[in-house]
């Protein structure tokens, strides 16, 4: 068997994939250019407006009002968390326990003030405090590095602040850290990511903050809360939980306001809001309605409160912030200036011509970094720059006007005031134009890469499908060496030039031209090919029917995988696509059936029969209706374990998704508890069940031991940490340590001890139990020694000898002599066997990181996986298939469609809120050291139904030999010994395919390449409407997500299916072994 040629060239497959992958992403996924400018007090951008006027001592650019501010950011303060309803006599969790707000509100109307806070998507916390510091719009791509930040190098409002002298206090989420390293005069940073500790941040804040406002050693302190938002991760926003978290909120606001002084500004808000899952990341309504309270013990507003609080953008935060405090705006910040704080107790034209005043500014600070952005860029349209520029200079002539009649104090009061107000809406106008112009056309698309990485794709899946099996090995080497020589040549151009190399564009070039090298080389070969066919015997009525018939088998699998790619243009069908994808998989089979039923193959003379709606069937038929009749049972209730989208508001999340802790029936947690260690164990009966029926669990392997003994203490471990983790918030004192301990300790063992079970996987994957007995020449072969005692001994001791052990026998038989006689138990399924073995290794590993409920949508994915596997090889049994060695379409477009449904069936969906967070922290109890383990524990979690679907694959090949069994097991007179050894090797199940090494070798090659074919339409598909639609209303909100899921899913796939392979291949290395040392004896 050719194994290191198959593995290679998959492996140079994949890597084509992902070199066009990563070159799309890069002209897709852009993030907008940072200037590096900063703002500065000498800037002359704005002149005083009245004739030798000065600014006071600490003030840039306008008056400075308060001298210290305070910034408490209540992570996930969700406005409706902030709003005091006292008509509500049963207020929910999460409703009227921030009283102290209402309280400050009502008593002090012109004191302090409760505002709907705007969060621009994507609503990830690290986005929000760009955008809360910087004044301006993160881009989608940066929600991939929410939690492994980068330092702003963008001029903000921290920056300021220290620029001009000032000291800035920080205490709380460690996230700011990352942001702006050495830009604090002191810190205490917590932990952020474990979003089950709802304590440590909070308790920590609140160790430090009195005394450091009592300190008075700072100018602006921000404290940032996280207890709010990780208990929406991990009970919900309507839990008791998150009534405790807010009233401690509002009684450390009650005690902070105590500790201000008369010339400090206190400001609460929130970065994000939080779905009633309590999840973010989005931008539905309920993760962008955030809150900001302002309040001051000096007089901040000039008039009474509306009655409905007015909603305002965060990043208006910024510039308001910033010329309160006296410093200069940040040169990026598009936000608008919040009049109402700059009005005081003066009268009403006074404060007129203070906002007037600030508006100005903030128009010319806007205007300045439109113009420096758009000498650098083209993302923003140039009429509408334009247009813009014309708003801004008519205002600007009619503003200098203005102060021309004021100075000469022409103007009456009731047209100073008519004046003031058209000025001030003419700037709020320009403002809000600019900042909807940027927001629409923020994204700078690279057409270029994105189109090269659209071909790059399309040619792979081309070679995918066009690849023979005849000359794969040939046209491996060149490719290989001239993508190399390319890739080298562009590396010495770019030193050459002192650019450093792109290693984007460099892969990519190297990916382009080995695939131009190989399909030169495919063509060449290609007329051989049809030489070599046109020699053969004239058989052309034949081989045109077989050739039709070849079509319209192709036609259905092919026609339901085009309409899957075809319906990824449309936003509905991603947004349904967890109801579609299973409607598809029973189409796909039910046209199974109908086109064996339609060939004949249903309906036969021969055999026994059965009558059903006036046909006669065969009895063979009756298991393949069996196995689709479950299949449908399985597809039913996998729709039971289903996540919701903001766009479907009638959908309800699937109870099943929350944990046992979430619970409050104790009752209900304990037979939900019972029922999932149930069918955990009868996973692993099923499996053991399944390795004795075959033969493989006789031996006294180490492997072997491990399954009978290994996989039970395994299901023990999960369900002892369901056990501890359900009733964790509800131990005291020192049990409750005790327990922490617990949470950790049992998920480290389960990844124990399901490491030992690869590590002997892979060290000695043979399952197999060999007997060596000297018989006359009366018996050539005996499946079991002695009486047969079990089901095992009778139907399935596999007496497998190899070709050469088998003309020994014949030669020994024909001298009448005494020979050896070797019964090998498990042989027949050694290589699913260890697949097997392995994916029930992968499933343990899954299952506990998903919530405890979950346990049975993994049961009904293997009993899925089980059902279709049958009826792949029930429909190659009835339609009497030539091509053993050959997988068909249907066969991988419907296990590919069943992966994709279990990805929504694991209470998954292609967008960033329904991501499972809470993986990372199976098994810690700490803060992470790295991003990469975080990372991987949430990949398996979200791909789970990928790995498994892609490391069992090879299972498509294997299981009809698996399946290959004697037709009868009624008595049979006695045969003569040669007849009896002919009758043996017609049922060799999988050691037929050692039979022949070079089409076992091919047979996997085109397995694994019709695989990354599928896969890879689905995402040419995506890659297609991500980059058509890109202008679409719902591309960020819908075609990215579905594009960067799409293609993670693809890598994650690509890479089980490349384990999946190596496994089969070490097994059979390890079967090569066994037969050498087997003829040794």
């Amino acid at each position: 068997m050719q194994r290191w040629p198959v593995l290679l060239f998959l492996a140079w497959v994949c890597f084509l994939f992902f070199a066009g992958i990563g070159l799309f992403m890069s002209g897709f996924l852009l993030t907008r250019i940072e200037l590096t400018s900063s703002s500065s007090c000498s800037d002359p951008l704005v002149p005083p407006p009245w004739e030798r006027q000065s600014l006071p001592p600490g003030s840039c650019w306008a008056p400075q009002r308060f001298s210290k501010a305070v910034l408490v950011i209540i992570d996930a303060l969700h406005f409706e968390f902030a709003r005091f309803n006292p008509a509500k006599a049963s207020p929910l969790p999460y409703e009227n326990k921030l009283s102290f707000l209402h309280h400050l509100a009502t008593s002090e109307p012109r004191h302090a003030r409760l505002y709907r806070f705007r969060a621009d998507p994507p609503t990830a916390t690290m986005q929000r405090i760009k955008g809360l510091t910087t004044g301006s719009l993160p881009t989608f791509i940066d929600v991939g590095s929410n939690f492994a930040t980068y330092a702003i190098q963008e001029d903000n409002l921290l920056a300021q602040l220290v620029q001009n002298g000032r000291r800035v206090v920080f205490m709380g989420d460690d996230t700011w850290e990352g942001l702006f390293p050495n830009k604090f005069f002191r810190s205490y940073f917590f932990p952020s990511f474990n979003v089950k500790d709802l304590h440590t941040v909070d308790d920590g804040i609140l160790q430090h903050l009195y005394p450091t406002v009592d300190s008075g050693e700072w100018d602006m302190l921000i404290a940032h809360f996280l207890g709010v938002d990780h208990c929406g991760h991990k009970h919900g926003p309507d839990h008791p939980e998150m009534a405790k978290k807010l009233t401690q909120m509002n009684e450390m606001l009650k005690s902070l306001v105590d500790h201000l002084g008369n010339d400090t500004l206190l400001l609460v808000a929130g970065d994000h809001g939080m779905t009633e899952t309590g999840d973010h990341g989005g931008d539905s309504e309920k993760e962008v309605n955030a809150a900001l309270f302002v309040y001051s013990k000096t007089s901040l507003f000039g008039t009474d409160p509306p009655e409905e609080p007015e909603a305002i953008p965060q990043v208006n935060l910024v510039p308001t912030l910033a010329l309160l405090l006296g410093v200069p705006i940040p040169y990026s910040s598009i936000g608008e200036v919040m009049p109402e704080l700059f009005s005081g107790d003066s009268s009403a034209v006074s404060a007129a011509l203070q906002q007037l005043s600030v508006y100005h500014i903030n128009a010319k600070q806007v205007d300045r970094f439109l113009h420096s952005y758009s000498l650098v860029a083209q993302d923003l349209p140039a009429e509408q720059l334009q247009r813009l520029q014309e708003l801004l200079s008519s205002t600007m002539e009619e503003h200098t006007q203005f102060l021309a009649q004021v100075q000469g104090k022409t103007l009456v009061p009731p047209e100073l005031e008519s004046w003031l107000g058209s000025l001030i809406s003419r700037f709020q106008l320009y403002l809000r134009e600019a900042r909807a112009v940027c927001t629409q056309s923020w994204a700078r698309f690279r057409p270029l890469r994105m189109v090269g990485g659209c071909t790059l794709i399309a040619t792979s899946c081309l070679l995918c499908y066009v690849e023979s099996d005849s000359f794969y090995r040939v046209c491996l080497l060149y490719p290989l060496l001239w993508g190399l020589v390319v890739a080298v040549l562009l590396v010495l151009a770019r030193v050459f030039t002192q650019e450093g190399p792109d290693l984007l564009l460099v892969s990519s070039w190297a990916a382009a031209a080995s695939q131009l090298v190989f399909f030169w080389h495919w063509w060449g070969q290609h007329p051989k090919q049809a030489r070599l066919a046109g020699s053969q015997p004239p058989l052309a009525s034949v081989g045109l029917r077989q050739r039709i018939r070849e079509w319209l088998g192709l036609a259905f699998p092919m026609g339901i995988l085009l309409f899957r790619c075809g319906a990824m243009f449309s936003d509905s069908f991603v947004v349904a696509e967890a109801r579609v994808a299973p409607f598809m998989l029973v189409s796909l089979v039910m046209l199974l059936v109908g086109k064996l039923h339609w060939d004949g193959h249903l309906t036969a003379s021969e055999g026994p029969k059965q009558q059903l709606l006036g046909f006669s069937y065969r009895r063979e038929i009756w298991y393949l209706l069996c196995f689709v009749a479950a299949l449908l049972v399985c597809v039913r209730l996998s729709s039971f374990f289903h996540q919701c989208r903001e766009e479907i508001p009638q959908c309800r999340p699937s109870l099943f998704l929350s944990p046992l802790a979430s619970l409050r029936n104790t009752r209900a947690k304990n037979l939900f508890y019972l029922l999932c260690v149930a069918l955990l164990a009868g996973l692993v009966y099923a499996v053991r069940r399944w390795l004795r029926h075959y033969g493989n669990l006789n031996s006294s392997d180490p492997l072997v031991l491990f399954v009978r003994w290994g996989f039970p203490l395994v299901v023990l471990c999960i369900a002892c940490y369901w056990a501890v983790a359900s009733s964790a918030d509800d131990s005291l004192g020192k049990l409750q340590e005790l327990v922490q301990v617990a949470v950790v300790a049992f998920p480290w063992a389960v990844y124990g001890l399901a490491s030992v079970g690869l590590l002997l996987l892979l060290c000695n994957p043979m399952t197999v139990l060999a007997k060596t007995t000297w018989e006359s020449a009366e018996s050539i072969v005996t499946p079991y020694l002695g009486v047969p005692t079990s089901e095992v001994d009778l139907l399935h001791v596999i007496p497998q000898i190899y070709k050469r052990m088998q003309e020994s026998q014949k030669s020994r038989l024909e001298r009448d002599s005494c020979r050896a006689t070797v019964a090998a138990y498990g042989l027949g399924s050694v290589y699913s066997a260890a697949l097997v073995i392995a994916l029930t290794l992968l499933g343990f590993f899954l299952m506990l990181l998903h919530s405890e409920r979950m346990s049975l949508a993994f049961l009904l994915l293997f009993l899925e996986a089980f059902v279709l596997l049958h009826i792949h090889t029930c429909a190659r049994g009835l339609a009497g298939d030539a091509e053993p060695f050959s997988v068909p379409w249907y066969a991988v477009i419907s296990w590919l469609l069943a992966a994709s449904q279990f990805f929504y069936s694991t209470g998954h969906q292609p967008i960033f809120p329904a991501i499972h967070w809470n993986a990372a922290f199976v098994g810690f109890n700490l803060d992470h050291s790295t991003n990469l383990l975080p990372a991987v524990l949430v990949g398996a979690n979200t791909f789970a139904s990928h790995i498994l679907f892609a490391v069992g694959c090879p299972l498509l090949l294997l299981w009809p030999f698996v399946c290959e069994m004697p037709g009868s097991q009624r008595k049979k007179p006695k045969k003569e010994p040669r007849e009896e050894l002919q009758e043996v090797e017609e049922h060799m199940m999988e050691m037929r395919l050692r039979e022949s090494p070079e089409k076992f070798s091919t047979a996997l090659l085109q397995l694994g390449l019709k695989y990354l074919f599928v896969l890879g339409t689905q995402l040419l598909a995506c890659v297609c409407a991500a980059m058509i639609l890109r202008r679409h209303l719902m591309v960020w909100k819908v075609f990215a997500p579905k594009f960067l899921f799409e293609s993670l899913g693809f890598v994650v796939s690509s890479i089980c299916l490349l384990l999946g392979i190596s496994l089969v291949m070490r097994v059979d290395c390890a079967v090569s072994t066994w037969f050498s040392q087997l003829q040794l004896r």
